[in-house]
């Protein structure tokens, strides 16, 4: 039930996903953050073949650490097992934004 949102000319899911870009575009210009991806996609996969992508909604460096953010609503149990199988082959953790 998100409505779509706009900011600095790129479509968002949903309006906190779009206030949650803007926070990460100002801590990147103060130089609190680096590297500000939007939707980076990982790829799980068994013996060479993937079984799904997960699409994260920001991916971004603090200080030597990457950081992985998914802005999230509804948890359902679908987003839950991703979360983990993604986490547990990429080694990250992936920090959920509430709305």
């Amino acid at each position: 039930r998100a409505q779509p949102a706009w900011a600095d000319g790129i479509r968002f899911a949903s309006q906190a996903e779009a206030k949650r870009y803007c926070e990460l575009r100002l801590l990147e210009a103060q130089g609190y953050i680096r590297k500000l991806e939007l939707q980076p996609v990982y790829e799980f996969k068994i013996d060479c073949v993937t079984v799904f992508k997960y699409v994260s909604d920001f991916r971004y460096m603090e200080g030597c650490s990457e950081k992985v953010e998914d802005v999230k609503g509804v948890k359902t149990p679908v987003y839950r097992l991703k979360k983990r199988l993604i986490e547990t082959q990429f080694k990250i953790k992936i920090l959920e934004i509430s709305k």
